[in-house]
This record gives C-alpha cells, sequence and structure tokens, in this order.
C-alpha cells in the first residue's frame, strides 16, 4: 500500500460555452501534471456547464451534443499524453427523451473512460426538469488509494458517506456547483465522522462563498484554493502524516468496531436498574 499520493483540485470557470471549458480543463490538467499530480479533480459541470433554460447548448431542452463529445475526446486524450487521472463534471447522454445524467466521468491515466458517476440524489429542480438520477456507487484506486465520488445536494445525506466509508474509500471526490458555504461545513462534518480525505471541487465563480478545498480526515481544511478565481491545488494525500494518525489509525477502525456491536454486545448484562428506567 503507498503512504502517498499527489491530487490537484481544479478550480476552473464554468461557462455555457463547452469548447470554453474543454480549454480551461485541459490547462488546469497541464499544470497539474507539471506539478507531479497523479489525478485532477473539477467541479460539477466543468466540462458542460450546469443545465437550464438559459443555456445556449440546450435547444427546446435538447443539448447539442457534439461539441460535448469533441471536448471530452480531447480531454481523454490529454490525460493518456500526461499520464495522469481526471474526474470532470459534465451532461451525459442518454437515448431517445431521456434527460442526460448529471455525471462525473472517470478517465484513467491511458486516457480510457474507467468508470462514470451519474448523480443519484437530486434536487427538486433537477428531477423534475432536468435530469435522470443514477443508480450506482462509482469507486476506483489510483496507486494504491481508493476514491469515490459524490455530487452537490448528495452532500445532505449522511447515508451515502457513510457508504463510501464502508467500502473502504481513502478520498471522497465531492464536486458541486454551490455558491453555499454550508456545504464545506458538511463535508468537513462527514470527513471527520468516515475518516477520509474529501476533495471539494466548485467552479470559480462560485469560490467567493467556499473555494475549492482539500479537507483531512480529522475534518479539517489543509488546502484551500483562491476566493478570486480559477487557481489549480496540489495537496499530497499522506497517510504517515503525525496529525492525521488519531483519525486514520485509531478512530476510524475504532468507529468500524463499534457500529459492528459486538465488542457492547458481549459486554451487557442483566441488571435491575437496567431494566427499570423509570426510578432513579
Amino acid at each position: 500500500m503507498a503512504d502517498r499520493i499527489r491530487i490537484a483540485i481544479a478550480q476552473t470557470l464554468v461557462t455555457v460555452d463547452p469548447a470554453a471549458n474543454g480549454t480551461a480543463i485541459r490547462a488546469a490538467m497541464r499544470q497539474a501534471a507539471d506539478r507531479g499530480a497523479r489525478l485532477v479533480h473539477f467541479a460539477e459541470g466543468a466540462l458542460t456547464g450546469y443545465a437550464g433554460a438559459d443555456k445556449p447548448h440546450y435547444a427546446g431542452w435538447r443539448i447539442d451534443w457534439a461539441p460535448i463529445a469533441e471536448e471530452l475526446a480531447a480531454t481523454m486524450t490529454l490525460a493518456g499524453e500526461l499520464g495522469v487521472w481526471v474526474v470532470a463534471g459534465g451532461n451525459h447522454q442518454l437515448t431517445g427523451d431521456h434527460r442526460p445524467h448529471n455525471s462525473l466521468w472517470v478517465i484513467n491515466d491511458s486516457g480510457q473512460l474507467a468508470d462514470r458517476y451519474d448523480k443519484r440524489l437530486l434536487s427538486h429542480n433537477e428531477v423534475a426538469s432536468f435530469y435522470t438520477p443514477g443508480d450506482h456507487i462509482c469507486t476506483f484506486t489510483v496507486d494504491g488509494f481508493t476514491f469515490g465520488c459524490l455530487l452537490c445536494i448528495e452532500v445532505n445525506f449522511p447515508e451515502l458517506w457513510m457508504k463510501q466509508a464502508d467500502l473502504g474509500v481513502d478520498c471522497v471526490l465531492f464536486s458541486s456547483f454551490s455558491e453555499d458555504p454550508i456545504f464545506e461545513i458538511i463535508a468537513r462534518g462527514h470527513a471527520a465522522t468516515t475518516g477520509c480525505w474529501v476533495s471539494m471541487a466548485v467552479p470559480a465563480q462560485c469560490a467567493p462563498a467556499a473555494s475549492s478545498a482539500l479537507i483531512g480526515p480529522h475534518g479539517y481544511l489543509l488546502r484551500r484554493a483562491s476566493p478570486d478565481g480559477p487557481d489549480v491545488v496540489c495537496v499530497d494525500l499522506d497517510r504517515t502524516d503525525p496529525d492525521l494518525d488519531v483519525a486514520l489509525n485509531k478512530a476510524r477502525p475504532w468507529r468500524a468496531t463499534a457500529r459492528a456491536g459486538d465488542i457492547y454486545a458481549t459486554r451487557r448484562v442483566t441488571d435491575a436498574r437496567t431494566l427499570d428506567r423509570t426510578h432513579p
């Protein structure tokens, strides 16, 4: 098991133009690769833009998929050339009249699509007007570290985060297109209770409220992107960091033991004062 991996959190400006978004994504990938990152993480909708009636790439609620396919292909090619993994958000086309998924594409360091995460728990507006919900969990491993994917409003569902820990995820890649600073606070709580790192990627235009950041498995911020515009931050996930020893090596395994319950079951006793809960 590797002790360390360097990841990059890319805070790009997300527009309604896939070509502009793709150019920004690939520039960030090059910066990250030059600084030794093995994985580059982007925001929700980073490649395609987010859904909505005001988006020019929609026409009668139909997306022009051609430029999206071109930009995704170019991004995959560059990932292979640079030898980096890329996780980037965007709309994923379905067939017929089915609405797209709100997804994270997982591109491996050979430039291939290794997997895709489709947002499962959508907002009311998303499920009513924009997107088709997904139905699967997405985890993958890079250099001995296991990553999981979650999107935006899914920050509000603790069961999704607990499942990540149950699956042995080391770092949750949490992509959002939100200007609500409470999302960061909730994500920090999930990091602290699950013992997972959390990489939080938001678009540059959302950064003034809560910029992209890496949260440690103790719930504290390890690195934050600039609140003033696009940025690429590179940071190591380090299993040997003494500041993370309690969170990684004591709290997380103990909580797994506690949740299993066996240690408590063997220590319970039959006692009259336990059974009587109405007297002091």
